[in-house]
């Protein structure tokens, strides 16, 4: 018996990026754990990834391609070769590209890996070979991303393994404990030292019950409560004016808007969280040092997401939070790694004029010729990471542009996804026990090599290799379009942090530290603004020059008519879609619920186990009620994305919306306003 351990590292869509460890017996896997020497990982993984070999060796794999014999939307396939596939595909690829164009193809992905070969490489560099439509990735972080360039460029905060000695700590718009959970053993340190934890969220989530205080604030409200903070501080004489004279643009024109516009009551009316407790959160949280604001991605899936961003990051510029090593504020540590991602992707191959779809708007592009993405309407789908027939908004729309006979569709997948139900191939991708990868991370400053560690399973392939074989089908014949993974890795790691990664000591320990700067050498060096300073105001688009706040759009509906604002965070065993199918996370995450307050539920006749309906004008699904105080008044909550599946015909994302954020063009998820009632026993029994 041979007993072999392989470093690794988790591919999935979340901020710890994980070091793992495989087991292999005899060439199967056996067993997988975090890495214990890892300063992030620490020896655990998740719920979600510590059997992780349980999917790999999932009975319902995918390991051969596949060709449609069905109707679309039937999930009804046979095996074909690979050579079958190939020449069916190009052949295909090659229709469309003769009739409408090469723009009228669309790749379709996201985050199923952030591998940084399997991500977006020989996948890129094909559709740029080929002319494709580009793809604008904005469904998850974009406006987020938008409101934080705004201010700081490309400023990074401290990861988990910088904030030892942090004092004050703000939880805003993250539930850690199930999205950030490597964060946490920092966090508990912390507060064992003495620090305070205070959690901002609208709902009373497994992270909000750890803090030492929750601030139960109204949903898409942020930006309001960070403006009324930002009055309590100015009053209160708390603010750094040295540092931000030193530092930073546009203090006065902001500290003026501040006075005359914002008030505590202002902020107490707009985000329903009471003038004292925004001025004692103020007052704490400025007179704190260090002090340590994460903020993510959960306050910012509302129209004014980007704002809401904008002026929460400003806090700890106006407080000097900055000073500390170990303070400031966290959103994302993805600039750290200072990736050429164009450069790996090929992008001086992209036609001058090419269009970008904004894949949030995927329905609206593909049943809606006329929706302004301009070109050729997409006859041609490819997607890869990603299952938009549950993941996107609208997803109703979404499902009617798949079902279209005239849309040629490519799935790449591990697994028969409710989108592979509307494929006309699909192609057996591997897991990340299978191939090769190199990831950076946006939760901390560490790189990680992951090693095969076992032969492919079936006919599956990495998606470099599917494109590698997809590019010789096409006649592409460009050597950057052949390019094996292990020459992918060692020009991924020449392309991150300009060449500084030692390539020995990444390959021996399986992980590194990305060589960084800390925060007063890069405020020195001047940040990637256009004044290179940290601007209080300026010119962004979708932005107004002020930083204001801007209420959620459906927002208004619910006060006008009553409806409830529905917010569709992750459940704690689910990442997105990703793991619905399988077992253990399925019956950890049970049925879809829907969190309801007492008040909202006396009104609706709506008692905990009742099988209720939620709809809006977009479309509808079904859930569990359970009456809690959990939520506020007036928001419901239902965590998770599960798959519809043969028996079901609705998904949460049927009554999410296609519209955009104020700058990002990002995907505004929790700016829904629904109905919620109670189905009659014949309707739960039939699923109508």
């Amino acid at each position: 018996m041979t007993t072999v351990e392989i470093a690794g590292a988790c591919p999935h869509d979340c901020p710890d990026t994980c070091a793992m460890i495989t087991t292999v017996v005899d060439g199967r896997a056996t067993a997988i754990r975090g890495d214990a020497d890892h300063p992030v990982t620490q020896g655990f993984l998740c719920a979600k990834v510590n059997r992780y070999q349980e999917r790999t060796y999932h009975p319902d794999r995918i390991l051969t391609p596949l060709r449609r014999i069905g109707p679309k939307g039937a999930g009804e396939f046979e095996p074909v070769s690979w050579a079958t596939a190939l020449a069916g595909i190009s052949a295909g690829l090659r229709r469309v590209i003769d009739r409408d164009g090469p723009q009228a193809v669309l790749p379709y992905s996201y985050g199923g890996t952030l591998g940084l070969l399997q991500g977006n490489s020989m996948s890129a560099r094909f559709f740029h070979r080929m002319g494709a439509s580009l793809l604008d990735r904005t469904i998850c972080a974009s406006a987020g991303t938008a409101g934080w360039r705004s201010v700081y460029g490309n400023l990074s905060g401290p990861g988990p393994d910088d904030i030892d000695g942090v004092q004050f700590v703000v939880l805003w718009g993250t539930n850690t404990l199930t999205s950030n959970s490597h964060l946490w053993p920092a966090i508990r340190r912390a507060r064992e030292a003495g620090a305070r934890v205070v959690c901002v969220d609208p709902l009373k989530t497994r992270t909000a019950q750890a803090s030492d205080e929750h601030v139960a604030i109204a949903p898409g409200t942020d930006g309001a409560l960070a403006l009324g903070m930002m009055r309590v501080i100015i009053d209160e004489g708390l603010v750094d004016e040295e540092f931000l004279t030193v530092h930073a643009t546009g203090w006065d024109e902001l500290r003026s808007a501040v006075l005359s516009e914002w008030s505590v009551e202002r902020a107490a009316a707009i985000t329903d969280v009471p003038a004292s407790v925004i001025a004692d959160l103020a007052r704490q949280y400025a007179t704190t040092r260090p002090s340590l604001i994460r903020l993510n991605y959960g306050m910012q899936r509302h129209a004014g997401g980007a704002s809401a961003v904008r002026a929460v990051s400003l806090l700890p510029a106006i407080t000097g939070a900055w000073r500390d090593s170990n303070g400031g504020a966290l959103l994302s540590t993805s600039a750290a790694s200072r990736f050429d991602s164009g450069a790996f992707a090929r992008s001086e191959w992209i036609v001058s004029g090419t269009r970008t779809i904004n894949m949030t708007r995927l329905g609206e592009a593909l049943t809606n010729a006329d929706a302004g993405v301009g070109g050729p309407p997409v006859s041609a789908m490819v997607v890869y990471n990603s299952n938009p027939a549950v993941i996107a908004p609208d997803t109703s729309v979404v499902r009617r542009g798949l079902a279209r006979e005239d849309l040629l569709t490519v799935v790449l997948e591990q697994f028969p996804t409710d989108t592979t139900r509307y494929a006309d191939w699909v192609l057996p991708a591997t897991t990340q026990l299978e191939h090769w990868d190199l990831h950076t991370a946006y939760g901390h400053r560490f790189i990680t090599l992951n090693s095969p560690a076992i032969e492919s399973m079936g006919e599956a392939v990495s998606n470099t290799e599917a494109f590698r074989r997809l590019s010789a089908a096409m006649g592409y014949e460009e050597n950057d379009l052949r390019v094996g993974d292990r020459d992918l890795v060692d020009e991924a790691i020449e392309l991150i942090g300009a060449g500084s990664i030692n390539r020995e000591q990444l390959f021996q320990t399986g992980w590194m530290r990305i060589p960084t700067e800390d925060f007063s050498e890069q405020f020195a060096r001047g940040l990637s603004t256009p004044s290179g300073r940290i601007e209080c105001v300026g010119m962004n688009e979708g932005l107004d020059r002020v930083p204001d706040y801007r209420p959620p759009v459906e927002a208004a509906s619910t006060t006008e008519s009553g409806q409830l604002m529905l917010l569709s965070p992750p459940a704690h065993s689910l990442l997105n879609s990703t793991f619905a199918n399988l077992e253990r996370q399925g019956r950890a995450a049970g049925e879809q619920e829907v969190w309801v307050h007492p008040r909202d539920a006396a009104a609706r006749s709506i008692a905990t186990g009742d099988r209720v309906r939620i709809f809006n004008f977009r479309g509808e699904f079904t859930a569990i009620a359970e009456v809690t105080d959990r939520t506020r008044p007036g928001t419901a909550a239902a965590f998770g994305l599960r798959w519809m599946g043969s028996g079901e015909s609705t998904s949460l994302n049927d009554v999410t919306s296609q519209e955009l954020t104020d700058a990002g063009r990002g995907a505004t998820f929790y700016d829904t306003a629904v109905e919620i009632d109670v189905l009659r026993p014949h309707e739960a029994a039939s699923g109508e």
